[in-house]
């Protein structure tokens, strides 16, 4: 855990607690973790899965990684290091989304088992479910949607994770979703239930 630089000061708690924010929800707030390669549908599904629970009255934000790469995280590189930082400030931010009584969709494709459980830590077991968003690389690179394989199998991209830097399978996922496998409507309907039931909302 970092050590704060601002070691005076002091957490303020007021009245209104994470509860009190998900009983006016009336849902509970959790994080569920997309991971896989780039190219796989994290992203899209995440979004596409905002859409149908938005539309169902859930409350929710999707933490894309491109996103953050633009503000929260625009100072950082790719590196092992890099990604590390990168990884620990959304753990810290989804904290206050969770305290907010939101529900999280992060798409992030954190490749690090390593890193992927010092998430898991800072958000808190109880409410961390990791989706592992599984396409073999062949199928991710004839996708190439941002044309970065192609920049990488070139040598103009460096730590690109399934050509030069490691892709770490998650161990035990919550549940796995196989891109190349199920058409996007399954896919999108098969997480929702997941995530409809890790609620409570399977009667709703």
């Amino acid at each position: 855990m970092h050590s704060p630089k601002s070691p005076n000061t002091v957490m303020y708690r007021g009245k209104i607690d994470r509860q009190a924010r998900e009983t006016l929800n009336r849902h509970p707030s959790k994080v569920f973790w997309f991971t896989g390669l780039s190219g796989s549908g994290k992203s899209t599904l995440a979004h596409l899965v905002e859409e149908e629970l938005h539309r169902q009255g859930v409350r929710t934000y999707v933490f894309d990684g491109d996103n953050v790469r633009h503000g929260l995280c625009g100072d950082l590189s790719f590196s092992p290091e890099g990604r590390a930082e990168n990884l620990r400030r959304i753990a810290e931010m989804v904290k206050l989304f969770l305290d907010a009584g939101t529900l999280c969709l992060t798409a992030f494709i954190s490749p690090l088992e390593a890193d992927r459980q010092k998430v898991r830590r800072i958000v808190g077991e109880e409410d961390f479910f990791e989706i592992y968003i599984k396409c073999p690389i062949r199928v991710c690179e004839e996708r190439d949607v941002k044309g970065l394989y192609k920049l990488a199998r070139a040598g103009k991209i460096q730590n690109y994770t399934g050509v030069s830097a490691p892709y770490e399978e998650p161990q035990d996922p919550a549940l796995v979703v196989e891109t190349d496998r199920c058409e996007v409507g399954d896919c999108v309907g098969a997480i929702v239930n997941f995530v409809r039931a890790r609620l409570g909302l399977e009667d709703a």
